[in-house]
């Protein structure tokens, strides 16, 4: 195997820069908005968890079974949203392609987030 000698510049190098600046420029406030639409969702899952029904106020009960109760019901969302799609992108990744399996990913989580913040 032969190394390509056009590629001899280190990762903290002018030439890194001059070739990927713009690309790493661009990718990274793009991801870091979406981290923080997607994380930060965590903070307000409480709320939505007793908007929807599926635990009570907080009030009503003590830390522990608050904890438990939001913990089951991200277990449920996990188990019905998160597994079947890491197992979808595993069976149909050479398929669709990384391309679309990531777009169909970040407007899911996109089409998610709206329901939140609008």
């Amino acid at each position: 195997m032969s190394r390509d000698e056009t590629n001899k510049f280190g990762l903290f190098s002018w030439e890194f820069v001059r070739r990927h600046g713009l690309h790493l420029f661009g990718t990274t406030p793009t991801w870091l908005l979406l981290d923080i639409a997607f994380y930060t969702q965590n903070l307000f899952q409480k709320d939505v968890f007793n908007t929807i029904g599926w635990i009570p106020v907080a009030k009503t009960m003590n830390a522990v079974q608050e904890v438990y109760k939001i913990g089951r019901a991200q277990t449920l969302i996990a188990l019905l949203s998160t597994v079947p799609g890491y197992r979808f992108t595993v069976a149909f990744i050479d398929v669709v392609g990384r391309f679309a399996i990531h777009l169909i990913d970040i407007l899911r989580k996109s089409d998610s987030q709206k329901k939140y913040f609008c």
